[in-house]
């Protein structure tokens, strides 16, 4: 294919994002400016689904590669995509037009302000997963959390700068280190391109570093325990729609990098730390399970089953197994779906009464009937139920795990048995029982976009639930070529 296709989709929001900066931001534009975003944001999205119709899943080579030099030849930009980016390019696609829609109630100033560092993020995070070269990789990795930054620390509750700076803070030493590991590469192998450097493979003497140099960055943003302290705090102050975001795709970008460059390239420094992100994830999984149980907060709670549910994703990385890889991936994009609609459920609840303390409510079932089944969906798809994408990511990860340690595949059921505990006595406490809170008879169901965002989300739920095999076929060759490339650089080097 000539067409830039790939450019195009990372430039789309950016130009998109201009045009609203120029526009109007009183509040008659308020309409206009909703509807160019969201224009853009779709024709993206579309744009996203030819590009995996077209797609050809039956080879794992990179596709619709485009290279071009920058900054006098100091720069490679080279772009590309295989089995598994695509997935998480069109899950980004996918969630931010109902992003967008989202802010309906939950922005009440700066609106055109806030559409265009979404736009500008959404940019940045296609980028992440396109990006077949090391520099141009850092570059988009670090530049979306500039985005998310100003979307706490401005439209987000009483303590958004406190919760901004935390997360700057904590993602700026991984990121300092994961530069420098870079600069190391292009040091020892006089190259920054990825695919030349799983050609060319690292010296098994440095990859140890290196390797360690990434994790730094990957396991805060992931987050991974004990770097998970700034996702709680974050999600509590930002705003809706930056939950949103937070949970369904920037926690992927990190996931995404370790499949891509920890197991690409650092086959031996993968095998070694094997135990160390085996202890780490089991702890994520049964700890902050254990945490959410003790959570008042309905945003807290999802946050804290957002790092157990991401703990089962690195543990089923590092299995190098093929069911465990691919659960991973699976559970990722299961996660992006679910935790976006459970993070949109509480700013529902959250816009009409003000609170997202769970004790605020109760016996909300017949009062508004059509939240609550969704609201039961996600619940169930949260703890990992059959018949829904949740259990597919789970089902193979623990597949993956029993075939490379039995005992830490039995710790980590605990986390599904924790799961289903904190899920249904959040959904139990909110929607039945007395109703205490008498302000709670006077609250509305479910607008009309608040019903799209939710159904949008409930259908690919759903339906992946039953039916995971365009997602398996799409990444399955993908991963088993780098299974098969990571036992070679193991057994030749």
């Amino acid at each position: 294919m000539d067409f830039p296709i790939l450019s195009s989709l990372i430039l789309l929001p950016a130009i998109g994002s201009i045009f609203l900066l120029f526009s109007k931001s009183d509040d008659k534009q308020t309409d206009t400016i909703k509807y160019v975003a969201l224009f853009t944001s779709l024709v993206n999205f579309l744009i996203s689904i030819y590009l995996w119709i077209s797609f050809d899943s039956s080879i794992s080579n990179f596709q619709f590669v485009e290279e071009r030099n920058w900054l006098a030849g100091f720069v490679n930009y080279k772009v590309g995509i295989d089995g598994i980016s695509i997935l998480f390019i069109i899950l980004t696609t996918f969630i931010i037009p109902l992003c967008i829609i989202s802010v309906n109630n939950s922005v009440k100033i700066r609106l055109r302000d806030f559409l265009i560092a979404i736009l500008i993020m959404e940019s940045f995070m296609i980028g992440v997963f396109c990006a077949l070269d090391l520099v141009i990789f850092y570059l988009f990795f670090e530049a979306g959390l500039i985005p998310m930054f100003l979307i706490i620390g401005i439209w987000g509750g009483p303590k958004r700068v406190y919760s901004a700076f935390k997360f700057f803070l904590y993602t700026l030493l991984g990121s300092v280190l994961m530069l420098v590991a870079i600069i190391s590469i292009y040091w020892i192998t006089g190259t920054t391109d990825v695919v030349k450097l799983y050609e060319l493979g690292i010296d098994q003497k440095y990859q140890n570093l290196l390797w360690l140099a990434f994790f730094s960055s990957f396991a805060v943003k992931t987050p991974m325990w004990p770097v998970h302290t700034w996702l709680p705090d974050a999600h509590v102050e930002a705003p809706t729609a930056g939950s949103v975001l937070l949970a369904a795709i920037l926690l992927k970008m990190a996931g995404y990098g370790f499949i891509r460059f920890s197991l690409g390239l650092f086959p031996f420094a993968s095998e070694v730390f094997t135990p160390l992100v085996y202890i780490l994830s089991l702890i994520a999984i049964v700890f902050t399970s254990l945490i959410a149980l003790m959570q008042e907060d309905m945003k807290k709670l999802i946050a804290y089953s957002s790092v157990a549910h991401m703990g089962f994703v690195t543990l089923g990385i590092f299995t190098l197994k093929q069911q465990g890889i691919e659960g991973s991936i699976i559970q990722m994009i299961s996660h992006g779906l679910v935790s976006a609609a459970l993070f949109l459920c509480v700013g529902v609840v959250y816009d009409r009464m003000h609170s997202r303390l769970i004790n605020s409510y109760g016996g909300i079932v017949s009062i508004v009937p059509k939240y609550s089944i969704l609201f039961m969906l996600f619940t169930l798809a949260a703890l990992g139920l059959p018949g829904t994408s949740g259990f597919i990511g789970e089902f193979l990860i623990l597949m993956g795990a029993f075939k490379d340690n039995f005992l830490v595949a039995v710790i980590a059921s605990l986390g599904v048995i924790f799961g289903a505990a904190y899920m249904l006595w959040l959904y139990k406490r909110v929607v039945f029982g007395e109703i205490i809170n008498k302000d709670l008879l006077k609250m509305p169901d479910l607008d009309k976009s608040e019903l799209i965002i939710l159904i949008s989300l409930a259908l690919p739920t759903l339906f992946f639930g039953f039916y995971p095999e365009p997602l398996l076929n799409t990444i399955e060759v993908s991963v088993k070529d780098l299974i098969e490339m990571y036992k070679i650089n193991l057994m030749t080097r």
